[in-house]
This record gives C-alpha cells, structure tokens and sequence, in this order.
C-alpha cells in the first residue's frame, strides 16, 4: 500500500482516552466501511470503495497524546489508476489537513464531534 498522505498532531489527554474517543467517533458514522481495530497497538483503520484505507495510531506523547492519520491506496495491482481517477489528488491534502484538524478538535473535546476524519 502507498501512503497518499500523512498528519498528526497532539490531543492534551491520555492515550487510552483519546484511542476509545477515536473508536467511538468512527463506529459511529453511518459510513460503510470495514473497521479494523486493535486496541492493544491503539490502531483503527476504515478500508472502503477501491482504493481507500485511512489508519489512525494513538500514541503517548509529553502533551498527552499524539494522533498519526495515514491515507493508504489500497488498491491492487493498477495502483496508479486512483491517480488518475481523482485527478492527481488536486488540494485532497489540504482537504485532508482541515478535516484532521476538526477531528483533534473533537477528540480534545472529548465528545469527538469534529467529525469523521475521514477524507477520501
């Protein structure tokens, strides 16, 4: 798989606590993508259409908690053809950015309502 793009950033909680916020916030959407979740490595990841796989890990940091959210093209063999599909991507990383942005905000809330996280 290809990592298309990746972000992170600090949410001022514990990991535990942040992980389970995350949890709750993507089974919570009305997406229909299988979820793959182990708690033990705080790692979630959503795998849906052709091509996408958005993976999320919790882990400590100094300031509580560092999320990491990965965009992964899942597809098979013809990989480069999801380049062309969405053509090359135009501002999907700044899409991407902002909606993360809203998600830490959720998370850092602790009501996880900044969203889904997901972008693709």
């Amino acid at each position: 798989m290809r990592t298309l793009v990746e972000v992170s950033g600090v949410v001022p909680a514990a990991p535990e606590d942040v992980f389970a916020r995350l949890e709750k916030q993507l089974t919570a959407s009305d997406c229909l993508m299988k979820l793959e979740v182990d708690r033990e490595r705080r790692f979630l990841a959503a795998q849906g259409g052709w091509w996408y796989r958005g993976e999320y890990e919790v882990a400590g940091d100094p300031a509580g908690s560092r999320v990491t959210h990965r965009i992964r093209n899942a597809a098979g063999g013809q990989w480069w053809a999801v380049l062309l599909a969405n053509r090359f991507f135009v501002g999907f990383r700044d899409r991407v950015s902002a909606g993360f942005r809203a998600t830490l905000a959720g998370l850092e809330k602790g009501n996880g309502d900044g969203g889904t996280g997901r972008n693709g």
